[in-house]
């Protein structure tokens, strides 16, 4: 009986944890200007992260692939606007944002 109410109150705090994981992720990616150019949904001036989370869905090395190509910028594999480089951005914030894309920014 104890387990019972002990993983009842983990499934809350989990139902808790994970909600502010993702604004924090969000709020990462509002405050590294990743929204002027990306939506979530919907293709801007680059492509919609939705979209990124599908294309990269069947890689093994996804999220570490993603950072650092966030890290480094780009040209070319979306159309011919590049992304700017995030050199400043963490490891580790890089790799938050990689996978809050991969999850479909959800």
């Amino acid at each position: 009986m104890r387990l019972a109410s002990w993983m009842s109150g983990l499934t809350v705090v989990l139902g808790l944890v994970a909600p502010a994981v993702a604004a924090a992720d969000q709020a990462l990616a509002q405050k590294n200007a990743c929204l002027a150019c990306h939506a979530v949904d919907k293709k801007l001036v680059g492509p919609a992260f939705q979209d990124v989370a599908k294309k990269y869905a069947a890689q093994s090395d996804a999220q570490a692939q993603l950072a650092k190509s966030i890290k480094a910028g780009g040209a070319g594999k979306w159309g011919p606007v590049p992304m700017p480089a995030q050199p400043v951005l963490s490891d580790a914030d890089a790799g938050l944002l990689a996978a809050w894309i991969l999850k479909g920014s959800k």
